[in-house]
């Protein structure tokens, strides 16, 4: 019973830990979105990957806890996350910009939710 109890707590953190990535995650797509770039990296400029860094590495520890728990409970990786940091990363220069990004993937999350 201490198990099962065990992993009931478990998995109401996991829920509220994506929860909190989700929002994370949104409240950046809307700075981007609103011009500031960084969040996904197209860019190689040193100041703007630095302004950026806080944000990725919240984000980045944010998701290694939610899927080191999605692990104990044999669940698949958190997808948000992984689809996230592959969307991240140099881009071809006819790629659309971060702004136009982060507007498209707010509005992937606003029709999931």
């Amino acid at each position: 019973m201490a198990r099962a109890d065990r992993l009931e707590r478990l998995d109401a953190r996991r829920a509220i830990l994506e929860s909190d990535y989700r929002e994370a995650l949104i409240a950046a797509l809307k700075v981007t979105a609103a011009g500031k770039w960084g969040l996904f990296g197209h860019q190689k400029d040193r100041q703007i990957e630095a302004a950026a860094a806080p944000t990725i590495a919240a984000l980045t520890e944010l998701g290694e806890e939610i899927d080191a728990i999605r692990e104990t409970l044999f669940m698949e990786p958190f997808a948000l996350h992984a689809e996230f940091l592959a969307s991240r990363g140099p881009v071809k220069s006819t790629a659309v910009g971060e702004p136009k990004q982060a507007r498209a993937w707010l509005e992937r999350l606003e029709r999931a939710s």
